[in-house]
This record gives structure tokens, sequence and C-alpha cells, in this order.
């Protein structure tokens, strides 16, 4: 029989914690919720939605993948039985105003006491702000920047904080429960907006026997690469501090070596040790940006703004962190931490072996070099047009990724246009 393992997201930290010497610090912003795996996913739901949050009235958001080609969402619902009074699925990636707002007004009327997750960051995102939308009574898109982003958290009053508890089954590897905000784009023009607020998700559920056999491999390899995207901005942040450094390096040393032998896995699906090691390496990664925050920089910031022109959030990572790392590099900005960076993934084994099979040679290769490798190992999109996305949009996105917060804390600030196309241009073809 199944056991459960329950337990903190992160383990404390030993040392001194530093201070984030990013501008205005924002100290952190890491969800440390709980976390359990072992057990069947809705039997570990059902389990703590009666004896931890003692819930009566449940609401789901799922993934319309999984309810349309899987058992999952029945599954869930026969295990929480009654206490189910809505479900939602459906929504649109990259998590639209309308569509939170829609499912808060929805939850309002049902008067849900817990909401549940099926599916990826989108879902955990969606669900984050459903309650903090809830807590502040919040109608329709005008009303959502009155809520703090960002860019407006010193000039707006801080928002309520969230009421409803949140539970995320987890089925990719983008970490997104384990933030303390959410990315949300305004329908009116596809801008995405950071909005930052207090814990909302108290629940993380893994289950790698059922991602094994349902996630997608190429929308795990894919997140998981945006897991290392958070490790690797987060290292080579000017603002990296000691915890930052040993999330990352933690999570880079155990992600790449599981997301390789993921890929090698393919579609037999009998790895399942390497799905689990993928899920727990990501909450390493996403703690190194946000534990002791350390803001990110290019790749996030473009990558934010070009995910709603329909490309996914690690695809955006896989496009645009080799580039941004030449770009910092061919401006001197971090190359000594980009060099260190190097070193740690060079004495990973199976990055090695990776890395020289493609001809690199340790010493000569740079970062950049090492992750566009990476990228191709793992079989992913390298161009803006392998997504689809052409030299007609190029402007807009350069001139929406001026907006980002994290393009200001870049190792070399973008604050013009014209840098962002400097990126853009090393990754169109």
């Amino acid at each position: 029989m199944s056991q459960e393992t329950f337990r903190p997201a992160v383990p404390p930290y030993s040392g001194p914690l530093p201070l984030s010497r990013a501008p205005k610090a924002l100290g952190s912003l890491f969800n440390n919720c709980d976390i359990s795996y072992g057990l069947p996913f809705p039997t570990a739901c059902a389990k703590h939605a009666e004896e931890t949050f003692h819930a009566q009235r449940v609401f789901i958001i799922a993934s319309s993948t999984l309810a349309r080609t899987t058992s999952a969402l029945d599954d869930l619902q026969a295990a929480l039985g009654t206490k189910v009074v809505g479900v939602k699925s459906g929504l649109k990636a990259h998590t639209y105003f309308s569509d939170v707002i829609a499912i808060a007004q929805e939850c309002r009327k049902l008067d849900a006491d817990l909401i549940v997750t099926l599916g990826g960051g989108s879902l955990s995102d969606a669900a984050k702000m459903v309650s903090l939308i809830l807590a502040n009574d919040i109608k329709d898109s005008a009303d959502m920047l009155s809520l703090p982003t960002s860019r407006t958290r010193d000039t707006l009053p801080p928002a309520k904080p969230p009421t409803v508890p949140v539970v995320c089954i987890a089925t990719t590897l983008s970490a997104g429960e384990f933030t303390l905000g959410s990315g949300v784009t305004d329908d009116r023009d596809d801008k995405k907006h950071q909005f930052l607020f207090g814990k909302a998700i108290h629940l993380v559920i893994y289950d790698a026997t059922f991602v094994t056999a349902h996630t997608p491999l190429s929308l795990l390899l894919q997140s998981g690469f945006r897991s290392v995207d958070h490790s690797v901005e987060s290292f080579c942040s000017l603002y990296s501090n000691e915890v930052t450094e040993m999330h990352a390096t933690m999570a880079l040393q155990q992600l790449v070596p599981a997301l390789l032998r993921c890929k090698a896995d393919g579609e037999t699906k009998a790895d399942v040790e390497a799905r689990l090691l993928c899920q727990l390496a990501s909450i390493n990664a996403i703690a190194a940006s946000f534990r002791v925050y350390t803001p990110n920089g290019a790749s996030h910031a473009i990558g934010h703004m070009l995910g709603p022109f329909g490309v996914g959030h690690g695809h955006t990572s896989c496009i645009l962190l080799p580039a941004t790392c030449k770009y910092n590099a061919r401006h001197g900005a971090n190359v000594d931490r980009q060099e260190t960076l190097a070193g740690i993934l060079w004495s990973v084994p199976e990055m090695r072996r990776l890395a020289e099979s493609k001809g690199l040679v340790e010493g000569i290769a740079d970062l950049g070099d090492l992750l566009d490798v990476l990228v191709c190992g793992l079989g992913m999109p390298r161009t803006l047009a392998e997504v689809g996305v052409g030299r007609d949009r190029l402007d807009q996105l350069a001139e929406y990724s001026v907006y980002d917060v994290w393009a200001a804390t870049n190792p070399v600030p973008l604050t013009e246009k014209a840098q962002v196309m400097e990126i853009l241009e090393m990754v169109t073809e």
C-alpha cells in the first residue's frame, strides 16, 4: 500500500538569512507550503480536504486536456464525493482576467471553502487570483488593476490576503505554486501583470505515477526547462545571495540529469523516479528566486510577454535563456557568475556527456552554449520561428518586455526596445 510523505516544501535554512541586495528588497516571496507525495492524488486530496482543511464545499479547476483524455477529474470528484460543489475546465493558458473573475463569481455564489486545481502552472496562478479576488471583492477588469502588482506595489495599498485556501495537484514542473503572487494577462491588450499578495496555496500534491502516465513528455520537459531558467537567472543575478546559490545549485544538480532521464525514457513511461526527482528539484529552482527574493532578468521579462503571443511558459525559456546569457556576457555584465555556473553544469556527469557529444570544450564553451545544447538534448524549440512568432510581432514584444519589472533587474538593465531587439534577433530564425 502506498505511503504518504508529507513535509514543508523546503527544509529550514541553518545559516544566517542574508538580506537580498535587490532594490527595494521584498524579503521572501516564497510560499513555503506543505507538499504531499507517495499517495495517489485522489486519495491524498480527499484526505487533506477532510482532515487538514475540514472543507465542505470544494470547487475544482481542472485541465481540459486531463478532463477530456483521462479519468483524472472523474477520479478526483469520486474521491471528494458530495463535497464538490463546482467544476471548471477549459481555461486559456497564461491566466486571463476574464477567466479568474468568472470563476471567482461562481465560487462566491457557491460559497466555496476550498479550491483544488488539477493541472499546470496556469491553473495554480488562476486559483491564487480567484482567492485574492474573493477576499477583495473584485468585480471586473478595471477593479483588477486596483490590486498591487510588481510595478505598483509602492503606490497602491496592500490587498487583503486570500482567505479561501487552495490545494494544487501539480502535473508540470513550473513550481509556480510556491510563489506569493500570480501572473495574469489582461484580455484587453494581452499585457501580463505580476500581482503580489499573501499565501493562497496551502498544499501541493505530487503524484509522479500519474504524471508519468498522463503528462505529455514535451510538456514535462518544457516546464522542466522553465525551472532551469529559474535556477540560472537567479544564480547569475547581480542580486544573488548565498541562499539563492544554494537552491540554484541543488536544483540544477538534480534537475538536469532527471530531465535527461525523462527524455531518454521517452514514451515508454517507465522511469517514475525521474519524474519525482524533477518535481522535487523544481521546488529548489523556484526557491532560488523567491526564498530570499532575487529578481530575475531578461529571459523571464521577455518570456512573460511572449507567453500571451501563444507560446508556452517553458518554450519561452528554451528560446530566450541561452540568448539572454549570451547578451549579458557580450556586454560584460555577469561574466564571473556565468563562468561559475558553467563549472557547476560541467560537474554534472550527464551534462558533461551531452556537451562533449555535441563538440563543446570545457573552458571554451560559455554558459549560453551549454544551455543551448541542453535545449537541443531535450528536443525543445530554439527559435521564435519554431513557435510561430514572426518578425511582424517583434516590435510589440520588445515594447511590452521593457514594461516587465525584471527587465530593469537584468544584469544589463533593459530600458529600451533596441536592447530587447538585440536579444530577439539572436532567436528569430
